[in-house]
């Protein structure tokens, strides 16, 4: 008689131990940073050095609004556009702007290299807000296509019928629907610009004016000396706001993320 409460016990503390396990380990990297980012330079290392924290997170954030801006005014019109185009030749287009997503940077920094220097912005962060849109206007016009194939089509009808245009049903509409969408493009926008390493190394030379990705390791790594203090750091800097989004959101990104999917 006591073997029903004393299993259900041991299973509880058993699950609690696990989601303990897991909790520890995916905190344990925060706190290493947290606690090294504040140790002094004789705690570390011998010597000192000095950091470009400031123009790396500078960039890094003017770099990805740009971008997240440009994503947003390409990808929801051609996410719309393809998910109410019926056919065939929707689904095709579908799949090939998917496919633009999955080439490797390592194939096409070449030739965007020779793009940047035919329009002279070599060491300029124009060009990182040029290229990245390549990546990222085809990944979140697919993700989008899936959110907007879920919404139905009588919602902006019946707008339509009320007297909208098609571009305020849009407007009052269909982007208000579509907002945990929205948001999960401009997360996964800015996340992928943030993280994204080979194009800032390529087109950036100056160390003013690199992003995050690159200017970390390119100037707090000299040779075999690492500077772990300002490393850490620069990573809590940039995660820690990514961790807040993510989970402040929670809710909206997996309802954008997923109900296309389930559709």
């Amino acid at each position: 008689m006591r073997r029903g409460p004393v299993k259900r016990a041991l299973s509880t503390a058993g699950h609690r131990a696990i989601i303990l396990g897991f909790t520890a380990f995916a905190v344990f990297p925060f706190y290493w940073m947290v606690i090294t980012a504040f140790k002094r330079n004789s705690d570390l290392y011998v010597g000192a050095t000095n950091t470009a924290h400031n123009p790396f997170i500078f960039n890094t954030l003017w770099v990805g609004t740009a971008v997240v801006l440009i994503t947003l005014l390409l990808a929801v019109p051609a996410a719309y556009s393809l998910a109410r185009l019926t056919g065939r030749w929707g689904e095709r287009l579908s799949i090939g702007i998917f496919l633009t997503y999955l080439v490797p940077s390592t194939l096409l920094f070449i030739p965007f290299s020779r793009l940047v220097a035919l329009l002279g912005l070599q060491n300029r962060l124009a060009a990182l807000i040029l290229i990245y849109p390549t990546f990222t206007v085809p990944f979140c016009t697919w993700l989008l296509m899936g959110f907007f194939k879920a919404l139905p089509k009588e919602v902006e009808e019946s707008a339509m019928v009320d007297g909208c245009s098609r571009l305020n049903a849009i407007r009052r509409v269909v982007l208000p629907l579509a907002m945990p969408g929205l948001l999960t493009i401009v997360i996964f926008a800015l996340t992928l610009t943030i993280q994204e390493f080979v194009y800032s190394l390529t087109f950036i030379s100056s160390v003013e004016r690199m992003t995050v990705s690159v200017g970390v390791p390119v100037a707090l790594v000299r040779g075999d000396v690492y500077y772990w203090g300002s490393l850490m750091a620069a990573c809590l800097i940039t995660s820690i706001p990514l961790a807040i989004m993510y989970n402040f959101f929670l809710d909206r990104f997996i309802a954008g993320f997923t109900v296309g999917a389930i559709k």
